[in-house]
């Protein structure tokens, strides 16, 4: 076993008695599961938009309850589950100490896990705040924010009796993350519950107030729990993965304090146009294009530190995983800042061109960074190699040709819906009527749903890759274990 462990580049056996390991272990397979449920949900509903019979008139499977499923799933079933199981493991690798309570660590897994089971069954039946973006009503916000609590006690304090005597850069990144989304889930959630055993609660914010924070709330969502984030997962995974330590450790530092500095200003690019004050949205365009420079310094720092190791490309589908979820991350933070320019946000406010963009960076960044460390991280948790390197291959190529049909099909939906509600003829009346622009827009989401079809089924080949590798491993386990039974 401790052979196996050193030839996989794992921690070996010793290791795996020193650290838990076993509450990430039960992370990753959550992430995998909320990846079937969370993407199985939005394949669905994006084939509900091309062809609507497909809610089979059950209240329950509607777009607007499914899309709740979906987004939620993904966010704080697949993301944060993987954020979960990776912040977990390279704290305590890094810091070379066990994570600090190991009742607590599996608290926040089981609490976390029924919460947001129970978040979906109550989207089904109809409770939710009704709001842009789709909230857990006030029993389940109190149930996060406890959960929240002990996951930030149990990461810090793991922190603060590190062995080492630097934190390494994945950590900051992490716990900035932590930090900010107890700061955004508490404030966005400031509710007034109609009785103390209902499930309806009215929000504290109204009109533009409430406009105002949802959109600090969703973009910052955006920029921690979705890039800040995995960004530390990016730091760790991706030197592990090249075999090269990270390309510029300063340039990390600096990408990091300019990141989270700019981050939190940018949330009103969104609501150019509204009765927000011109100001606020013009202040926070003009920070979203001071944005570029961190994002991009980031993405340049993961990418060089393949330098003298770029054959690996040739070889290694893992890294083919995390340099294209780079590739993906310096283009959405790139089209990102272009789109909250007023002249650019004209055409693409309200279409389609937005969720084009939303999915670059959730497909193409979240997704397969994701991806490429879980392929990393399961066969050293499980102490196993991997299954089939042929089905990770198969894999990159069905999810790479996915999230380009699905952003292709975006971009021309979102754009092309832009041009006709602006269009006029020559008595300065509207060229197009809106059911016209509807009409438009069928192909393209045939197109994108086939994309995210392509997406589904290589996450359904990732599911059966990783679980022949753990069952792999069960049994070779049982088999050691019986040995001596045997002689």
């Amino acid at each position: 076993m401790a052979v196996a462990s050193e030839r996989l580049g794992g921690p070996g056996t010793a290791a795996l008695e020193q650290y838990n390991f076993d509450v990430v272990r039960k992370f990753a397979v959550m992430t995998l599961v909320w990846a079937l449920v969370g993407m199985g949900a939005g394949f669905w509903i994006a084939g509900e938009l091309a062809f609507p019979q497909l809610n089979f008139n059950l209240a329950e499977i509607t777009f607007g309850r499914l899309r709740a499923v979906h987004t939620s799933a993904v966010l704080f079933g697949f993301a944060a589950n993987a954020l979960f199981a990776t912040s977990y493991y390279v704290v305590q690798r890094t810091c070379q100490v066990r994570l600090q309570g190991d009742r607590l660590a599996a608290f926040t897994f089981w609490g976390w896990n029924i919460t947001i089971a129970l978040g979906m069954l109550s989207y089904l039946f109809g409770y939710s705040q009704s709001r842009e973006y789709a909230e857990f009503e006030w029993p389940f916000d109190i149930a996060i924010t406890v959960i929240w609590v002990v996951y930030a006690w149990v990461f810090i304090q793991t922190l603060r009796r590190r062995s080492q005597p630097h934190i390494y850069v994945a950590n900051w990144f992490y716990l900035a993350f932590i930090l900010a989304v107890a700061l955004l889930h508490v404030i966005n959630n400031l509710a007034v519950p109609v009785c103390p055993t209902c499930l309806k609660s009215y929000p504290l914010f109204s009109g533009v107030q409430d406009a105002m924070t949802q959109w600090w709330y969703g973009h910052n969502m955006v920029g921690f729990l979705l890039t800040a984030a995995f960004l530390g997962m990016m730091y760790y995974f991706v030197p592990k993965q090249a075999g090269r330590p990270v390309y510029s450790y300063r340039l990390s530092i600096v990408h990091f304090w300019a990141l989270v500095f700019l981050y939190m200003w940018v949330g009103a690019h969104h609501l150019h146009w509204t009765a927000l004050p011109d100001w606020t949205s013009t202040l926070a365009a003009t920070f979203s294009i001071l944005l570029l420079l961190p994002s991009w310094g980031g993405m340049i720092n993961g990418i060089m530190t393949l330098s003298g190791a770029w054959d690996k490309l040739r070889t290694d589908p893992i890294m083919l995983f995390l340099i294209t979820s780079l590739t993906f991350y310096g283009m959405s933070t790139f089209e990102g800042p272009m789109m909250s320019l007023k002249s650019v946000n004209a055409l693409s406010h309200y279409t389609d061109w937005t969720i084009g963009h939303v999915h670059s960076g959730a497909l193409g960044w979240v997704s397969m960074i994701t991806f490429g460390s879980l392929y990393n991280l399961v066969p050293v948790l499980w102490n196993r190699k991997l299954y089939s390197l042929r089905l990770v291959y198969v894999h990159f190529f069905l999810a790479t040709i996915g999230i380009v049909l699905y952003i292709v099909a975006m971009w021309v939906a979102g754009i092309g819906q832009g041009l006709m509600w602006r269009a006029y003829d020559q008595y300065g009346n509207l060229a197009y009527t809106f059911l016209q622009s509807v009409v438009f827009l069928h192909k393209p989401y045939i197109t994108r749903w086939i994309g995210g079809g392509l997406f589904l089924l290589g996450m359904v080949l990732m599911v059966y890759n990783l679980a022949m590798t753990i069952l792999g491993a069960r049994r070779a386990a049982a088999g050691e274990a019986a040995e001596p039974a045997r002689a």
